[in-house]
């Protein structure tokens, strides 16, 4: 697969049509319609980014940082920020569980998990606001004036603090002339794509402008069980904007927006061979995984009275879409985003001033079968979601001194934030008879009877109550226990509350030094203080947990039956659901403050040359880990969910959830070169990660360590079963992911009308090879035995990506669009904790649209295709919920009969596009 890349890789930049495209840091900006003529060999210093705080010429900014022209993202079809993965090599966006589980990485680093008590590694803004996760700015955003990528730790020049980059939206504003713009949209799956704006004068110093948009599209994916289809589109836009423009020297941009969405997300298949070869069934000696007659495929059809092709309608075909699950569950999200902001810019003589105000609500509930399967086993209810309100403060102030050799800009940061999460997490109808069958196929095979209470055979029942029998004594309470199992059933949290309150403030400084003609020296400093405050409480109904403790704990003693007993109870508590959380609220505040900063030097030898250097501290908070299945109790000698939860450890709980702030020290040295009709621009960095967060889930329970590294050999302690082994010396703890690799992108326009972008990424985003799992040299979860020395999921080592643009004049005032772009991603794995079962091979993805119109751009009419190959890839594959007999870990097989899931990227879509502007 690698030689494939390297191949795809080589093609020569001049040949772009059939390379992997991908946006120059440096591209022209064409005007904004796809059909518009192309204004020939333009210069790339026209384009103007707010990187730095004030407004340069991209060229000229000593950054890792890409623009994404209004044109770009148009010709691509992007109408979230998803889409930037197509023209930006060193950028990936992915969503998983619901679209506000999005997380975003650059150069291979980014918060990983679902967690909502995570922070954005990668921090979004859109227009100068923070959206608080990623997943926040994920929506149609309608009109857009263009996106700025940044490379690297952020936070010296305003806003929040970020460790891996940031992402800058400015939508399209107010203007003074009126004009407008219509766009009509449609494609296979039935998509529909309204969209309109209008923009004027309401004075001579008011101007307003309104944009809508209308989205409705067919699932993806098709349930042959009910006839549904998920992962649909159903969403709507309104923008209204004014400015205030009374003189030069002052403007005041003031937004509204609202957003909805009702839509059936996010459907998973089952990991069959052809997602991933290592789900491959290879022998009967290797029975872990998907196949008729193995053990979970034999549960899973049992206890549902199903055939294995009614149960796995997709087995071996998943790119299919073919998906089977309960009828009884729903997939249903709504989600009401709505936010107001205020910016305003001030010139008071030599000091200019910004100001933006913001005020966000964001409201998410989002239903699933959390199963993904035919059997209902678990399932989050209409009232599982979560909830952010944010007022966020920035004020800086930018002006000149020294005679114009000091560029300086100051600053402060506030923001307040109230998340609430609730989670409705049960066990479905068929959970206690699958969990009890779990336990009788893997220790009692010859008593299964998946159609009997217990899934015990009568003569099961017989023989194992009788004292006489295989379990002596024990045996009558032993298949007591079974039988109880087979009881949870549509039990759980009527409401697990988590309520996070968030303060944070900031000052900042960064300066610029012009220290000789062409040679500056940047210097930026930050504070950060960060206040949060969790509260939780619990509404749980799952009774036959404190009963099961009760009557089988006893047990735990006996060696020969504590695995049984500490099983029954473990199925019977899945995810630490208890009622006897109920008598638990939990109040915890952690506070922290951190400096961090950055030092450039950067020389242009003449105008058309520049050479960087750069040095950045990266500082992301810490938090809580918003999931009861992270409660542990203080003996280890007594684990949750065994033994049972006590109110006396409250304290301890809200404790364990806590998680370390993230660093960073990140080293890059660059070039650009910029003339007229071409750029070129590379970049190497080293970016060292101490207390990396990382969130997994296991199959069973949600976990979150700070992963360092250990300057001693931990003598493989790191990579073994046992949660004890692999403890780091004092004072030995070192950064535990290094992200080490450089950046190469290229803009070309040799002639009028015709246009080539080409970057490409290459980034070792790895492990250390002997690693903890805190700053105080705890041991590695065993969960995350895979990780020392590999690298980190979602992190191809290498990513091309291209564009070729060509719009001829056709005669008769008209003009037309030839346009294709590539992604080319090498392999990786998509796992949290790197199970083989998870990895993804090298794949390709091709855009391409050919359009026709007037050269006033009053119409114009496209043909679009996206991922035109039909390419098959995961976005992410997961731990399928509970569904393994056994987890004890075999040759090739590290989650022992663990099967997995995955969520699949989208299909090809095409359909055709009639806009108008005026």
């Amino acid at each position: 697969m690698r030689l494939r890349l390297l191949s795809c890789v080589a093609v020569p930049a001049l040949s772009i049509a059939l390379a992997a495209p991908a946006f120059a840091q440096d591209t022209q900006t064409p005007p904004a319609d796809a059909t518009a003529q192309d204004q020939g060999p333009s210069d790339p210093n026209e384009i103007v980014v707010t990187a730095q705080g004030r407004a340069q010429v991209l060229a000229d900014v000593p950054l890792a940082v890409s623009a994404v022209t209004a044109t770009q993202l148009e010709r691509t079809g992007a109408n979230d920020i998803r889409a930037l993965n197509q023209v930006a090599p060193s950028l990936l966006v992915s969503s998983t569980g619901s679209d506000a589980n999005t997380s975003a990485r650059i150069r291979g680093v980014g918060t990983v998990g679902d967690n909502p008590g995570l922070e954005s590694s990668v921090a979004t803004f859109i227009d100068g606001v923070y959206r608080s996760r990623t997943g926040l700015g994920l929506n149609d955003l309608g009109e857009i004036e263009r996106i700025e990528v940044l490379r690297g730790p952020q936070g010296t020049l305003g806003g929040r603090n970020a460790s891996a980059g940031m992402l800058s939206v400015t939508t399209k504003g107010p203007e003074f002339t009126f004009g407008g713009m219509a766009e009509a949209t449609y494609g296979n799956y039935d998509a529909w794509r309204l969209q309109g704006a209008v923009t004027g004068p309401l004075s001579e110093q008011v101007a307003f402008r309104l944009d809508g948009l209308y989205s409705k599209r067919d699932g993806f994916y098709h349930d042959v069980n009910t006839g549904r289809d998920i992962n649909n589109r159903d969403r709507y836009l309104v923008r209204g904007q004014l400015l205030f423009q009374p003189s030069s020297d002052l403007s005041v941009r003031l937004i509204a927006d609202y957003s909805h969405r009702k839509e059936d997300c996010c459907a998973a298949v089952y990991a069959t061979a052809d997602v991933s070869q290592a789900n491959a069934y290879l022998s009967p000696t290797n029975p872990g995984l998907i196949a008729p007659g193995t053990p979970v495929a034999t549960v899973l059809t049992g206890i549902t009275g199903t055939t294995f092709a009614q149960y796995f309608p997709a087995y071996n075909d998943a790119y299919s879409r073919r998906i089977a699950t309960s009828a009884n569950r729903s997939y249903t999200g709504k989600t009401k985003d709505w936010g107001i902001s205020g910016e305003i810019n001030w010139n008071l003589g030599g000091v200019e001033l910004t100001s933006i105000t913001a005020y966000r609500d964001y409201d998410n509930t989002q239903a699933a079968d959390a199963d993904y399967g035919l059997a209902d086993i678990l399932y989050f209810g209409p009232k599982s979601g979560r909830s952010f309100k944010t007022f966020t403060q920035e004020l800086r102030f930018h002006g000149n001194a020294l005679d114009g050799k000091l560029d300086w800009l100051v600053g402060g940061y506030y923001a307040h934030e109230d998340l609430d999460t609730a989670s409705e997490l049960k066990f479905g109808n068929d959970y206690g008879r699958f969990a009890a069958c779990r336990v009788v196929y893997g220790s009692f095979s010859a008593f299964y009877n998946p159609n009997n209470v217990g899934c015990l055979s009568a003569t099961g029942t017989a023989v194992l109550s009788n004292a006489a029998g295989p379990l002596g004594a024990a045996g009558a309470a032993m298949v007591g226990g079974l039988q109880r199992l087979d009881t949870v059933r549509n039990v759980g949290d009527d409401t697990a509350n988590f309520d996070q309150t968030s303060s944070n403030f900031a000052f900042f400084t960064h300066n610029i030094f012009h220290v000789a003609k062409g040679l500056d020296l940047t210097l930026g400093l930050r504070y950060t203080n960060e206040t949060k405050k969790l509260n939780a409480n619990f509404n749980n109904t799952n009774t036959i947990c404190p009963a099961q403790q009760a009557a089988l704990l006893p047990f735990m003693g006996v060696p020969a039956l504590a695995p049984l007993a500490g099983g029954i109870i473990t199925l019977s508590c899945q995810g630490g659901s208890s009622s006897a959380l109920n008598a638990l609220t939990l109040n915890d505040t952690r506070k922290e403050d951190k400096f961090t900063g950055t030092a450039i030097l950067s020389y242009k030898p003449s105008d058309d040359v520049m050479i960087y250097a750069s040095y950045s501290r990266g500082y992301k908070a810490g938090g809580f880990n918003l999931d009861r299945s992270a409660f542990k109790n203080p003996s280890a000698a007594q684990p949750l969910p065994i033994f049972p939860i006590s109110t006396a450890n409250a304290g301890y709980y809200a404790d364990v959830l806590q998680f370390d702030e993230e660093t960073v020290n990140a080293y890059e040295a660059g070039m650009k070169y910029s003339t007229k009709g071409f750029n070129l621009n590379v970049a190497g960095f080293r970016q060292e990660f101490s207390n990396f967060q990382l969130n997994t889930f296991n199959g069973t329970v949600y976990l979150v360590q700070n992963i360092n590294g250990c300057k001693t050999s931990l003598g493989g302690g790191d990579r073994d079963l046992s949660a004890a082994t692999g403890v780091c010396p004092s004072g030995q703890t070192k950064p535990g992911l290094v992200s080490t690799g450089f950046e190469v992108e290229m803009g070309l326009s040799p002639v009028r009308d015709l246009n080539f972008n080409f970057g490409l990424t290459y980034a070792k985003t790895k492990y250390a090879n002997n690693l903890v799992g805190s700053k105080s040299g705890a041991p590695l979860d065993p969960a995350l035995r895979l990780l020392p020395g590999q690298l980190l999921s979602n992190a191809p080592e290498l990513v091309a990506t291209g564009s070729a643009a060509w719009t001829p004049s056709l005669g008769g005032k008209l003009r037309g669009l030839l346009y294709v772009d590539t992604r080319v991603a090498d392999n990786y794995n998509t796992g949290s904790d790197l199970f083989p079962q998870k990895a993804q091979d090298s794949f390709v993805v091709v855009n391409g649209r050919i359009g026709i119109g007037s050269e006033d751009q009053l119409w114009a009419l496209e043909f679009w295709v996206q991922n035109a190959t039909k390419a098959n890839y995961m976005q992410v594959g997961f731990s399928s919920p509970f569904q393994a007999v056994s987890t004890t870990p075999t040759a090739g097989y590290p989650g022992g009969s663990q099967i997995f899931s995955a969520y699949l990227a989208e299909p090809r879509t095409y359909g055709i596009t009639l806009r108008s502007r005026f």
